[in-house]
């Protein structure tokens, strides 16, 4: 009993000499409304302050991207008409230009059409031979008016059949002039580009909706389609440059600009697609290649202090400004973007005031 009640009374004078006195820190500080005046000359050899100034600033982001070939330099070739394809004229790789022939194939479906064109165009020369004939009676006074007008009746519509048929072979980009009854259909390149893809099998038999057999692009200049987030969306408005980087090549940096802007937000993903065009004459970048896209906006003047200099308390920042004379005034602010160990301020201090820098989470508790 007697040993218990010694270490009772060693325990009281611990306490007594340790945790039953208040953080030393907290008596060398006194808060009065929202300023915090430091009267402990160690603790104030602590603190380190810096002036605010406004500096240029650009601000950045990073998000994913994937290259895809821009759609009105990309074409996937394939037979208007079932068939049989007898001839192919290009080869994996191959520079094609506009109106180059890619295959031919033999088709009764297009031969049809050919007869067909022919046909309306002869019915239509004859009914114009026709009204001519009628017109020239009538002129001669041996003709009558009711048959010039039957006439007339009857040539447009021959006129109209024939060019119904005519646009079915402009459709399917078929030249009249070339059109030869009786020959296979040579299907043609719809742009200028390169063969990416050559399906094309000699014999094989087509039907109306087969799949492509070659695909033509042109990859002098592709599209990045990067995914920005909606709080970042008003970034893009002022851009000053956009960087592209590859999975497959971390190294190298593509430069690029904005093309186009969705205007519809993707409400899974809280972002919009935005479509950067680079150029790609190297061939380095693939389509469905994935990468980062590192978008800067112009640079501004903006005020920026160190990070560590920004407190919280409950739902607002703050910043303790120098008053001098070791007293500190507590300022909220409102935070613009975070860069590295710094921040931007767009509201509640003005360039040239001081602010503690260093040593402000000694008075986080301050009350």
């Amino acid at each position: 009993m007697k040993q218990f009640i010694a270490l009772c009374l060693i325990g009281i004078v611990t306490f007594s000499c340790t945790g039953g006195s208040k953080d030393s820190t907290s008596q060398d500080v006194t808060v009065q409304g929202d300023t915090i005046i430091v009267s402990s000359q160690s603790l104030a050899q602590k603190i380190k302050t810096a002036i605010v100034q406004k500096e240029l600033h650009q601000r950045s982001f990073t998000t994913s991207g994937v290259v895809k070939a821009i759609p009105n330099q990309y074409a996937e070739i394939a037979s208007p008409f079932a068939g049989r394809i007898t001839q192919s004229f290009v080869r994996l790789g191959q520079k094609v230009s506009k109106g180059s022939p890619i295959f031919a194939i033999s088709s009764p479906e297009f031969f049809e059409t050919g007869k067909a064109y022919y046909q309306a165009k002869q019915e239509m020369e004859l009914a114009l031979k026709s009204l001519k004939r009628e017109k020239d009676l009538l002129n001669n006074k041996v003709g009558v008016q009711k048959e010039v007008e039957e006439a007339e009746v009857n040539y447009e519509l021959k006129k109209k059949d024939y060019e119904n048929t005519l646009a079915a072979l402009k459709v399917f980009q078929i030249d009249p002039s070339e059109l030869v009854l009786g020959q296979p259909l040579i299907v043609r390149s719809p742009i200028n580009g390169e063969v990416v893809t050559n399906n094309i099998v000699l014999g094989q038999y087509l039907k109306e909706d087969a799949e492509p057999v070659a695909i033509i692009a042109d990859l002098n200049k592709v599209w990045v389609a990067a995914n920005v987030k909606e709080k970042d969306i008003p970034l893009i408005q002022s851009l000053d440059k956009v960087e592209v980087s590859l999975v497959s090549m971390p190294d190298r940096i593509f430069t690029g600009s904005i093309y186009h802007i969705n205007e519809m937000l993707d409400e899974d993903t809280r972002a919009v697609e935005v479509l950067i065009e680079c150029d790609n004459h190297e061939r380095e970048m693939k389509p469905a290649m994935y990468g980062s896209v590192k978008l800067t906006d112009t640079a501004v003047d903006a005020v920026l202090v160190p990070t560590a200099a920004i407190l919280q308390q409950e739902d607002a920042s703050y910043v303790l400004v120098a008053l001098g004379e070791n007293r500190y005034q507590k300022r909220n602010i409102t935070t613009a973007c975070t860069d590295g160990d710094r921040t931007v301020i767009a509201s509640g201090l003005q360039p040239g005031e001081k602010i503690m820098t260093e040593g402000a989470f000694y008075f986080i508790d301050a009350r």
